[in-house]
């Protein structure tokens, strides 16, 4: 049998590898903490403003990959399912944060009800003598990650209290009553390190007329996040995680900067703002987690789940922010006057056809997606019949994350830095296949896991099954990620 020099030294490295770090010991207690809206230049913007103690402590004495990819449309919901579950929208089923059921005749919002394929905190839980817990600012986002009823799950609820499910623990109340959020009705988003004196930057301002108002500013915003490091501080605390006999994952999904994101895009000052208080507030839980349960005795990983396109600048929003419903209606115009069919919904980024009689031709669908490609703001799409209008890696991208039954008929893509208007007037939308929103960063830290920067991109599904080797479960039933073997200590560098 005729091998390669390089695949034969690859294969010896992966036993090598295998076997050094199978023998690593594993600690009890590994932490996840997820980041949704969350780019790698991030880090790089405010990395002459870091400690040594925060993130600056996981990159340099971790196992930090800049280039993780989720090569898929990147959904806040489907990109939490597809870090949960290591399968794409294709396969998991959570192809967008909503899409179109066309028995019901309308909307189904993502859950874990919606969810097609099992997660690593669900082999976990199955898994003897381990506890999970998952901490989340929406409830739906943690039980994305979560999968399983076997998870304790903690939420904030529309008032900023933590909530979790039948089981509530005893010191949750008395919580929740000393943190509470009237302590912030009017106060004031001030930079990291400002001077005294100097201006906020925002203003959680509250009218009882309007309470909803504030709670969005709330939420979006590093009081919000802080609140979730904090709660999970305490849950570490209080259920003793990590000191016991058991082992214990305990999930965080931070959501914070994705709700800013809505707002402001990724060019907004503030977003820095955001990562600086993040950089403290994973100082904080580092530095609880070294006197409990103690250095060397837990693992810590650092991912995230999508990134942002940039707010378009005034005077090119106009061009810019797609009318979705405009565009629907281009579409159904030529559709009409060649009499090949008639558009039933569009919902971002999915067309779903009429069908004629029990099914939708595929000559209807072709002429769809050629109808959308007409128009100056659609760049690329992807068919039910598997037809493609780009033939390189986002083909890839495309078929990743189109579900047979889910995603329609025709998957647009907008061109760069173009965003869906939501009438809002500004902001920007998440999900599109590009980079800005596709590339996020990933770190492992922990005595599992050698320091060092692998600059060779890497994917989000293979974030599960890099844990389920740590902790030593088997992956979720349908991951399509490899073990990050170059990450664990003992490993050596890849071959190239």
């Amino acid at each position: 049998m005729d091998i390669c020099r390089r695949k034969f030294g690859a294969c010896i490295l992966a036993g090598l590898a295998t076997r050094s770090f199978a023998l690593t010991p594993r600690p009890k207690l590994l932490v996840l903490v997820v980041l949704e809206q969350f780019r790698p230049d991030y880090l790089d913007a405010i990395w002459g403003q870091v400690g040594s103690g925060g993130l600056r402590r996981l990159v340099e004495n971790g196992a930090y990959f800049p280039d993780c990819r989720h090569l898929a449309s990147s959904f806040p919901a489907s990109s939490v399912a597809t870090l949960a579950t290591a399968a794409w929208p294709a396969q998991h089923g959570i192809v967008a944060d909503s899409w179109y059921d066309r028995r019901e005749r309308g909307r189904v919002r993502a859950s874990a009800d919606t969810l097609l394929a099992t997660t690593l905190a669900a082999q976990v839980a199955a898994a003897s003598n381990t506890r999970v817990y998952v901490v989340s600012l929406d409830s739906a986002k943690g039980d994305l990650l979560a999968g399983t009823p076997l998870a304790r799950r903690f939420w904030m609820d529309g008032q900023g209290q933590f909530a979790t499910g039948d089981d509530t623990p005893p010191w949750l109340a008395d919580y929740n009553r000393a943190h509470s959020l009237q302590d912030l009705y009017g106060a004031e988003w001030l930079a990291v390190n400002a001077k005294p004196g100097a201006p906020s930057l925002r203003t959680l301002k509250y009218d009882p007329a309007r309470p909803q108002d504030f709670y969005a500013l709330y939420k979006a915003s590093p009081f919000s996040q802080g609140a979730q490091f904090e709660f999970l501080g305490e849950l570490l605390t209080r259920e003793k995680i990590g000191q016991g006999p058991t082992f214990d994952l305990v999930c965080l999904v931070a959501s914070s900067a994705a709700l800013l994101g809505y707002e402001t895009g990724a060019r907004s000052p503030l977003m820095e703002q955001m990562t600086l208080q993040l950089d403290r507030q994973v100082g904080v839980l580092l530095e609880q987690l070294d006197r409990t349960p103690g250095q060397g005795m837990y693992d810590f990983v650092l991912a995230g789940a999508h990134g942002a396109p940039p707010e378009p600048f005034s005077f090119a929003r106009p061009r810019m922010a797609v009318p979705g419903e405009s565009l629907a209606q281009a579409i159904q115009r030529k559709l009409v006057q060649s009499r090949a069919g008639r558009v039933e919904r569009y919902l971002y980024p999915f067309l779903y056809l009429e069908p004629t009689g029990s099914r939708v031709t595929e000559a209807a669908v072709a002429a769809a997606a050629r109808a959308a490609l007409e128009e100056n703001e659609v760049a690329a799409y992807y068919t039910s019949a598997g037809e493609c209008s780009v033939h390189d890696e986002w083909e890839r991208r495309f078929r990743n994350s189109f579900h047979p039954l889910r995603s329609g008929d025709v998957m647009l893509s907008y061109q760069p830095e173009y965003v869906e208007e939501y009438g809002t007037g500004r902001g920007v939308s998440y999900g599109s296949l590009y980079n800005y929103d596709t590339k996020v960063p990933l770190c492992f830290f922990g005595p599992q896991f050698r320091a060092g920067v692998f600059e060779s991109p890497v994917e989000s599904v293979d974030l599960a099954p890099t844990l389920a080797r740590a902790i030593g479960v088997a992956p979720p039933s349908s991951s399509a990620g490899r073990v990050l073997g170059e990450a664990f200590v003992g490993a050596e560098d890849p071959i190239r």
